[in-house]
């Protein structure tokens, strides 16, 4: 146990950390930007490019391991969808962004850093894949249920290509398809680059994990929503656990592939719900209240994983 500890309160002490300075040295939230920018345009993709590059080509191609792991998260967010429409008689844009909360996981910020100081640094590779397909599912299903709602009044087309453009820009979808190309022609960066890499590689993890905690301390909890305790249920518990039994049925992979897409979907909602909730006008508050009470709420219950992970009590197959 004291393991686990060991891993998970440096990763939750730079969130609390970041929390508790944001607190008492006020600041406004732009003052954030840079700090948001130096981690998803610089550091991340740097950490996703040096590990992804230096992979073989073969273990890049795992189709029914993404199936499984992007598949259990549409079914949660389907689930959360569809039980918002039943509740809300209808209201398409706020069951879309309950449904974002309930499924869409923190494997950004989050993702990387937890995941390769858990499981190793082989970690990367199922980490920059599942964030790539489920990015992609997540930007394509967001702007095309709003625009069924009547949320965006843009045209078919116009709509079509800012999708389009907003997947194939991603910087961390940018920094895994060249971290794949140099894999499959095995480039090799010069000594300098990949000093370089490796400095910003290492600064990726502490920076999210401490802005996540400034973010958190920027937008505090006003009120518990009743249907909050739904979405944590679904996020933080059935979430992992439907990804496991679903990687279970499809396939059988590394022990690591398994506890990392596991890993991915325990973790609490996306700050990005926020930001869609924002662009939309619809359920923002809630939307922010979702992604703090699923933190606080994940240092139990990603403890917990990695106890069971950890001590050997999961198994990395369901159905050997």
């Amino acid at each position: 146990m004291s393991d686990v500890f060991g891993l998970v309160l440096p990763f939750f002490g730079l969130i609390f950390v970041g929390f508790v300075v944001a607190r008492i040295v006020r600041q406004p939230v732009e003052a954030l930007g840079w700090m948001n920018i130096f981690v998803i345009y610089v550091a991340l993709p740097a950490l996703f490019f040096q590990l992804l590059s230096k992979t073989p080509i073969e273990k890049l191609t795992e189709w029914t391991f993404l199936f499984g792991s992007v598949f259990s998260t549409f079914i949660i967010f389907l689930v959360m969808f569809l039980s918002s429409l039943a509740f809300s008689r209808g209201a398409i844009a706020e069951g879309t962004i309950r449904g974002l909360a309930a499924a869409y996981g923190n494997i950004g910020y989050m993702g990387p850093g937890l995941a390769i100081l858990a499981l190793g640094e082989q970690a990367a590779v199922p980490v920059a894949l599942i964030f790539c397909f489920e990015n992609i599912m997540h930007f394509t299903v967001a702007p095309m249920m709003m625009a069924i709602a009547g949320s965006d009044r843009e045209p078919p087309l116009r709509l079509a290509a800012g999708v389009v453009r907003k997947i194939a820009l991603h910087p961390f979808i940018i920094a895994t398809a060249f971290g794949v190309a140099a894999a499959a022609f095995r480039f090799q960066a010069p000594v300098a680059l990949d000093r370089l890499l490796d400095y910003l590689a290492k600064a990726a993890a502490p920076c999210a994990l401490f802005a996540m905690g400034v973010t958190l301390a920027l937008r505090p909890l006003k009120r518990v929503p009743r249907e909050l305790g739904a979405i944590a249920l679904l996020k933080l518990v059935l979430h992992p656990a439907l990804c496991y039994v679903m990687l279970s049925l499809v396939g059988h992979f590394s022990p690591t592939w398994v506890f990392s897409a596991v890993l991915l979907a325990s973790l609490p909602t996306a700050t990005n719900v926020f930001v869609i909730a924002q662009q939309y006008h619809v359920w923002v508050e809630r939307a922010s209240a979702s992604i703090l009470l699923t933190t606080v709420l994940s240092v139990g219950t990603v403890t917990a994983l990695l106890y069971v992970i950890k001590s050997g009590m999961l198994p990395p197959d369901l159905f050997p």
